[in-house]
């Protein structure tokens, strides 16, 4: 574990109310978990955006292709497996013959699987990997993409942010590429509280395991002793932040030795560390985030049922 990521741990431990960086789940065994959650029943998400993008697909690449002097590239954050993406880049090659991918995350794992099936299912495209978190993009894209790139920030990874978090990561990949950068943003919809928290809480106990999959990573890498039998994955609809809040609540009064950072936290009986937050959208919500981030909203997809959308954009 880098030094950053252990002062996050650090601070995180010691805040009040507790809290860790949901950029954390995904070391190797968090990211395979994350892979089984897109396909349990409960979690529509992955089902629905994937829909969008093999309905629209085609019109979403030939609309942000538009008035461009050039081959469009494709640059993802969050890139993970790029199943979904795979879509898109069919539609991309179909259309210039070739392509050129970028995939950020920060699971090498995931985007090593990624690379090696995309090599293997559409050497068309040429794929460079770029491993950091959305913050620290910004700055080595402006070197590898340059203008007449279309970002991708789909999976509802934009939910994972606040308001002004979220706008800041967009204004700084539109100002890295430029004016005129596209932009397709993925986000989950207002529905059900019901229907939110059984995406986030699954019978057979993955995202569960996901979730404490955390403590397990601080565990091995930074030398903690978490007892994961003593914690308990909660997930709880915030309707007043219109999100779904991930937390791993303590079962009982404990303190946990973390060696590596010379640190004992204490936590009392039903304390939480909150590891994420989703944040559930309306159209009103999204265009002001993404007119804060210097963005003008052109279009936005839906699949039938209307859970999911995608929304393409262009900086100003």
């Amino acid at each position: 574990m880098s030094a950053d990521i252990a002062a996050q741990v650090r601070t995180g431990l010691l805040s009040v109310p507790k809290v860790l960086p949901p950029h954390l789940f995904y070391d190797d065994e968090g990211s395979a978990l994350y892979e089984r959650i897109t396909g349990l029943p409960e979690y529509y998400l992955t089902r629905a955006e994937r829909e969008i993008l093999e309905a629209h697909a085609t019109e979403i690449v030939a609309l942000a292709a538009e008035g461009l002097d050039g081959a469009l590239r494709v640059v993802e954050l969050g890139a993970g497996s790029a199943s979904k993406t795979e879509v898109l880049l069919r539609a991309l090659v179909a259309r210039q013959g070739h392509g050129s991918y970028i995939p950020i995350d920060v699971s090498p794992a995931a985007v090593g699987h990624a690379r090696r099936r995309l090599r293997a299912v559409l050497p068309e495209v040429h794929v460079t990997p770029l491993i950091t978190t959305h913050e620290e993009a910004p700055g080595t894209l402006k070197r590898l993409a340059g203008p007449r790139s279309l970002v991708l920030f789909i999976g509802s990874s934009i939910g994972n942010f606040e308001d002004h978090e979220a706008s800041a990561i967009l204004r700084g990949v539109g100002e890295a590429l430029g004016p005129g950068t596209r932009l397709v943003l993925g986000t989950d919809l207002r529905k059900s509280p019901d229907v939110l928290v059984r995406a986030y809480d699954d019978a057979a106990g993955v995202t569960a395991a996901f979730n404490k999959n955390l403590l397990r990573r601080i565990n091995r890498e930074l030398g903690g002793h978490f007892d994961l039998e003593r914690f308990r994955h909660v997930a709880c609809w915030n309707e007043a932040a219109s999100r779904i809040e991930m937390h791993l609540q303590s079962t009982v009064m404990q303190e946990v030795a973390i060696d590596g950072l010379l640190l004992c936290p204490r936590f009392e009986a039903g304390e939480t560390i909150h590891t994420e937050s989703s944040i559930k959208y309306d159209l009103p919500r999204v265009r002001a985030l993404l007119g804060v981030a210097g963005f003008r909203l052109d279009h936005t997809f839906h699949d039938e049922a209307r859970r999911f959308a995608l929304h393409l954009a262009r900086a100003l």
